[in-house]
């Protein structure tokens, strides 16, 4: 007797990406897409009503994120099994979404092969992350972590304001900020604040 498919929601604010998918994923005898919505709100209700094995979450939702989507869902359900499937690979969201309880994190941009094999491994409940991803994590994990001041600091300087500026916004003095900004630069490893605001857009610490 053949194994039963594996189910999937699909969460996606667009419908031609949904459908794509759903075709795309249609055509493999061992998936079966059982539901698709445009909203974390309604992928809440819907998980409630058909309880796919996978949840194939976008990050970028109207409404709440897919991150808070998914914060949400795994404590309604704690057996959710979540790929979050997203446009951007950013390090900070990448992490927030794991911390959320997502098991895999994909970019939209991946090879179909690598989008099925993601799919399989998190329906038993393991996690995945492309290579290069997962390295890249792990050496941020060996680095010094940006503390919630220097992340304000670095929000300013990636606007363009100079440390008088951030001084008087913060209301510290102007040799503390140049202290924060030098220690920012050798966590980044950059030379300078171009290089700075551009790592920390590379990293998700800052929105544009």
């Amino acid at each position: 007797m053949a194994e039963s498919p594996i189910t999937l929601l699909l969460v996606d604010d667009h419908f031609v990406v949904r459908s794509g998918l759903a075709a795309s994923l249609e055509l493999e005898d061992d998936l079966r897409v059982a539901g698709e919505v445009d909203r974390g709100e309604l992928a809440l209700a819907a998980f409630g009503q058909i309880h796919p094995q996978v949840v194939l979450m976008d990050l970028q939702l109207p409404g709440i994120s897919g991150i808070e989507t998914t914060a949400q869902l795994m404590t309604l359900h704690p057996d959710a099994r979540v790929l979050m499937f997203s446009t951007f690979a950013r390090d900070e969201e990448v992490q927030a979404a794991l911390r959320a309880g997502a098991l895999g994190y994909l970019q939209k941009s991946s090879s179909r092969e690598d989008l099925l094999k993601a799919i399989r491994t998190v329906a038993q409940g393991e996690k995945w992350l492309p290579a290069d991803l997962e390295a890249r994590l792990r050496e941020r994990t060996a680095e010094p972590e940006i503390t919630p001041r220097e992340r304000e600091i670095l929000t300013l300087v990636t606007q363009g304001n100079a440390n008088k500026e951030i001084a008087a916004t913060l209301g510290i003095g102007e040799d503390t900020v140049k202290q924060h900004v030098s220690r920012i630069l050798v966590k980044l490893k950059v030379n300078d604040r171009a290089q700075a605001t551009a790592e920390a857009i590379r990293r998700g610490l800052v929105r544009v």
